[in-house]
């Protein structure tokens, strides 16, 4: 484990407005691990073929997906934006 957390960039408010419940449950079960890996969550996600930078993870199958910055300097991942297709 790690001392990073996660945070919504720019409010909860922001980037969730809108999204079914269970879509936003989703989203912030899956938040936590990249914040876990701590460092190298800078490598997770799309694109894999560089690191650092603006990353994706798919979410409930392919359904959506949500963007997140990694900052090693805040010890955070942010979730800047979420695409949902419901």
């Amino acid at each position: 484990m790690t001392d990073w957390a996660w945070d919504y960039n720019p409010s909860a408010e922001y980037i969730t407005g809108g999204l079914p419940p269970g879509v936003v449950a989703e989203v912030e079960r899956l938040a936590v691990e990249p914040a876990a890996l701590g460092h190298d969550a800078v490598k997770v996600g799309r694109p894999i073929d560089r690191e650092g930078g603006l990353r994706e993870f798919d979410i409930l199958g392919g359904r959506g997906f949500i963007s997140f910055l990694a900052v090693p300097r805040h010890e955070c991942v942010y979730i800047c934006d979420i695409t949902w297709y419901g």
